[in-house]
């Protein structure tokens, strides 16, 4: 059941927050919902939705206070969602040590290690729960779904996306850690989460996946990267996403952008791009 705790008029739709209990978690999560014009009016039918997943530190209110979104979906009548990056009160030892491990890193992946396996579950709940509860309670067409991300996030949108062709009809991405596989923050969450055997990080790691994905996406995956980011160096490698999306005739268009960071700067300069190329797929 949703718990609806706050909601804002917003270019002539709602931003919503709300808490409900999840299953696949096994704690309260929070989520935000921006429903559009459309989906408010009276008789009003389900629209597309776009799911959103926030990078490293960030919550559920990072994206709708700083991206500047909601004006773009409202044109195109689509909602956006975004989760929580994490589980937040599991009471693991050592889960608020580090800013890139633990609260506020879940890595949208499903971790097999104790003690993070009984709650860090963050790619069953994006896929499964958080999708089926904004579908069953919202004005929300389950048929007619994008995802994409930012940074860790664009780097849980890529791989759901990736696994999940019959579900995200339209993928883009931020800055994505594009080879988790291949950089510090990939190596240290996921030997974290699911162990020290490399050859279950693939499942993971967009590099390794869009080389054997079944279904491309025809209308292709957009990145946009900054190249006065900070963490392009060590961290992000699109290079190698771009390599691997080529030999695997995979449609990827991969933006460089002179001067521009790793932030929300970045993301709202480049937002409208991305809402467009998604509408362009669900919509059309």
């Amino acid at each position: 059941m949703l718990e609806l705790l706050s909601s804002h008029a917003c270019h002539g739709g709602e931003q919503r927050f709300y808490r409900h209990e999840s299953r696949a978690i096994g704690l309260p999560m929070r989520f935000s919902v921006y429903l559009p014009p459309q989906a408010l009016h009276e008789n009003a039918g389900r629209v597309p939705a776009l799911f959103y997943l926030a990078g490293l530190t960030s919550t559920e209110e990072t994206f709708p206070i700083k991206a500047g979104a909601q004006r773009f979906a409202a044109q195109h009548g689509l909602a956006l969602i975004a989760p929580d990056t994490s589980p937040r009160g599991a009471g693991v030892p050592g889960e608020s040590d580090s800013w890139d491990f633990g609260v506020g890193a879940g890595f949208y992946v499903d971790a097999t290690e104790e003690p993070w396996s009984s709650n860090y579950r963050m790619y069953s709940y994006v896929r499964d729960e958080l999708r089926e509860t904004v579908v069953n309670e919202l004005p929300v067409d389950g048929a007619r779904l994008g995802i994409f991300g930012h940074s860790m996030g664009g780097h849980g949108a890529l791989v759901l996306a990736l696994r999940n062709p019959d579900i995200y009809r339209s993928v883009s991405a931020f800055a994505p850690i594009a080879a988790p596989m291949r950089c510090p923050w990939g190596e240290k969450a996921f030997s974290g989460y699911l162990g020290e055997n490399r050859g279950a990080w693939k499942q993971y790691d967009a590099s390794e996946l869009v080389a054997h994905a079944t279904r491309k996406f025809p209308a292709g995956i957009l990145v946009d990267q900054g190249l006065a980011d900070q963490f392009l160096p060590t961290q992000l490698n699109p290079d190698v996403f771009e390599v691997a999306c080529k030999a695997a005739g995979q449609p990827l268009t991969l933006h460089r952008h002179e001067g521009y960071d790793h932030g929300y700067y970045f993301i709202s300069t480049f937002i409208e791009d991305h809402l467009a190329h998604h509408a362009k797929v669900l919509l059309g």
